[in-house]
C-alpha cells in the first residue's frame, strides 16, 4: 500500500526548512547506509545527532501524530526521528531495500521497520530526475510529489530514487514501527477506517451502521495489533 499524505508541512514551513537546510553542513550518505545499500547510494545527509535535523525532526513528527490520514495509514507504535537528504546533479541511490532492523540515534533503541516515508522538500520543478520508484505488485510506481507532502510505503518494497540531472532534491525520509505488523492487514484497516469515515460524514457518527463498524474495526485491531 503506497499512501500520499498531502500538506504536512505548509509552504511557509517549507521555505523556513530550507532556509535552515541550505545553511547546513551536510556530510557523505554513505556513512549510514548498509553494506548493500552503500554500493549504490551516492548523494548527501544531515548528521542525524544534530541541532537542525533534530529540530525539524520534531516538528515533522508533532505534525504527523495530529494527521488523521496519516494516523489511519501507519497506525504508528514508534517513529524514528527523520532524516535529510540532498540529491545534486549525478546523484542517486540504486535499487534497495531498507534494513530491517534500524537503531534510533538518540536512544539507541531497536526498531523494525514496517513503513517507510519521504517527505519532498523541493518542488517537482526544482530539478530534474530524482524520482522515487517504488516497486510492487501492481509494477512499478514512480513519485514525485509538490515540497510538503509525504508518500509512505512498505519497507518491504524494492525501491531507488533516480538520478538527478538538473538542480537538486531535498527530502527528510525516515521510518516506522507499526502496531500491525502485516501490510496486508494494516490495508485491510486502512480502508475500513476511510470508509467509517465517509458513512459517517453522510449520515453521522451515531448511526447505527457506522457504530457497528466501528466496533469491528477496533477488534480487529485488537486481533492483529502488537503492544
Amino acid at each position: 500500500m503506497l499512501i500520499t499524505i498531502p500538506g504536512v508541512l505548509t509552504r511557509a514551513e517549507v521555505s523556513e526548512f530550507r532556509r535552515m537546510l541550505d545553511a547546513a553542513d551536510w556530510d557523505d550518505g554513505r556513512t549510514t547506509a548498509g553494506a548493500q545499500s552503500a554500493a549504490v547510494k551516492m548523494n548527501h545527509q544531515l548528521p542525524p545527532t544534530g541541532d537542525v535535523a533534530q529540530t525539524l525532526g520534531a516538528r515533522i513528527i508533532a505534525g504527523l501524530t495530529a494527521n488523521p490520514l496519516f494516523l489511519s495509514a501507519a497506525l504508528p507504535a514508534q517513529i524514528l526521528p527523520p532524516m535529510f537528504n540532498r540529491y545534486g546533479v549525478g546523484e542517486t541511490f540504486g535499487l534497495h531495500v531498507d534494513n530491517a532492523i534500524r537503531v534510533n540515534p538518540l536512544t539507541q533503541e531497536r526498531l523494525r521497520t514496517d513503513l517507510s516515508m519521504t517527505l519532498f522538500l523541493s518542488d517537482p520543478d526544482e530539478y530534474d530526475g530524482g524520482e522515487l520508484e517504488v516497486e510492487d505488485h501492481y509494477g512499478t510506481q514512480k513519485v514525485k510529489l509538490p515540497a510538503g507532502d509525504m508518500v509512505l510505503y512498505p519497507s518491504t518494497s524494492l525501491h531507488q530514487v533516480t538520478p538527478v540531472t538538473r538542480g537538486a532534491r531535498v527530502s527528510s525520509f525516515f521510518w516506522l514501527q507499526s502496531m500491525v505488523r502485516s501490510n496486508e492487514y494494516r490495508t485491510v484497516l486502512f480502508d475500513l477506517d476511510q470508509t467509517i469515515q465517509t458513512l459517517a460524514g453522510r449520515a453521522g457518527a451515531d448511526d447505527p451502521e457506522v457504530v457497528r463498524l466501528t466496533g469491528i474495526y477496533h477488534n480487529l485491531i485488537r486481533i492483529w495489533a502488537e503492544t
